[in-house]
């Protein structure tokens, strides 16, 4: 029986104003990487916006290494129903 009434965050006026929440949050945790004093222990750590990239890298790695397990522990649409 499904729900014609959608909860707060399936409304696409909503969608729309916490993604762009989540866009100014990144912006200003990346123009805060240019102000605040960080502890730098490696050289890489010198590039502007490098936690910002690396989180993203991170993330795209975890994602496709995701997308090539999902072909060794997949099941038959009829697993369940044996």
């Amino acid at each position: 029986m499904a729900d014609d009434n959608p909860g707060w965050p399936d409304k696409p006026d909503n969608q729309r104003l916490i993604r762009r929440v989540l866009y100014v949050a990144c912006a200003l945790l990346v123009a805060a990487d240019f102000v605040v004093h960080r502890h730098i222990y490696t050289d890489i750590e010198r590039v502007p916006a490098f936690y910002a990239l690396y989180g993203f890298v991170a993330l795209v790695g975890v994602v496709m290494a995701a997308k090539g397990l999902r072909h060794f522990v997949k099941r038959n649409e009829d697993y369940y129903d044996r």
